[in-house]
């Protein structure tokens, strides 16, 4: 009976570690819940970003101005972009092919350069995904993980502005 009891606890203790394992090996994709999901996110982050008043629609910069009120019918397909995107960084199998392509596959400053993007603005949108993701209780692991790969793009969005010589707005 000892070894019996013996021999359970060790295959308890086996399973445990390698469902840790597994979690630890899943893709950041994965452990998002797929492509439903960071669609999701993403639609809602989207309208969030139209509304907000330092990026969105009220926005002291007038190219984000404009594309928030004059290009909105544009809106749907920028979120199918924004979810292939973050499906393509997280790991996932979708492909991001940009529409205006960057120095990289997933390179972002061809597609803002026009908008001036100001690293302040960009913090905004970072600030406007963190409260997102909130929204929807991503953990902190994954959000922490998005907001890194998020980051990661700042100088290529804000390269427009950045070319301009100006101070952040």
């Amino acid at each position: 009976m000892k070894h019996l009891a013996l021999q359970l606890s060790t295959l308890v203790a086996t399973l445990l570690c390698a469902t840790a394992a597994d979690a630890q090996q899943k893709t950041l994709y994965e452990r998002l819940g797929g492509v439903f999901a960071i669609a999701t996110v993403v639609d809602h982050f989207s309208d969030a970003v139209v509304k907000n008043p330092i990026v969105g629609q009220k926005s002291k910069n007038p190219q984000l101005r404009e594309w928030h009120t004059k290009n909105l019918s544009r809106l749907p397909g920028l979120k199918f972009m924004r979810t292939l995107w973050v499906c393509n960084v997280a790991g996932g199998p979708f492909q991001y092919t940009a529409t205006k392509p960057g120095s990289t596959p997933v390179g972002l400053e061809a597609a803002h350069r026009e908008l001036k993007i100001s690293p302040a603005e960009f913090d905004e949108v970072a600030a406007e995904l963190g409260r997102t993701l909130d929204f929807f209780k991503v953990p902190a692991q994954e959000k922490k993980e998005i907001l890194a790969a998020f980051a990661a793009h700042k100088g290529e969005v804000t390269a427009g502005y950045l070319a301009t010589g100006k101070k952040d707005r």
